[in-house]
């Protein structure tokens, strides 16, 4: 089995309230020095076999249907 990872982002262009609660909550927290906080989300998808480049095509597809918003999200596919 080999793990394949997805990391899904907002696109800069689109405001990320989640982020911006957390970036002023920070200072608060005694965090100083952070000038923007954007929150994502991380997938991690196990298949079968090695993680060649069909499965990694395989996950590539499963993001752009499944995963992800493509209309106001960007994603990565790694392999771990």
């Amino acid at each position: 089995m080999a793990r394949v990872v997805v990391d899904v982002m907002l696109k800069p262009e689109i405001l990320d309230p989640q982020g911006q609660a957390i970036a002023r909550k920070l200072p608060q927290l005694g965090f100083e020095g952070v000038a923007a906080v954007r929150q994502g989300k991380r997938f991690e998808v196990e298949v079968d076999g090695p993680a060649d480049e069909a499965a990694v095509e395989k996950v590539r597809k499963i993001a752009e249907t499944l995963l992800a918003n493509p209309v106001i999200e960007n994603f990565e596919v790694r392999v771990l």
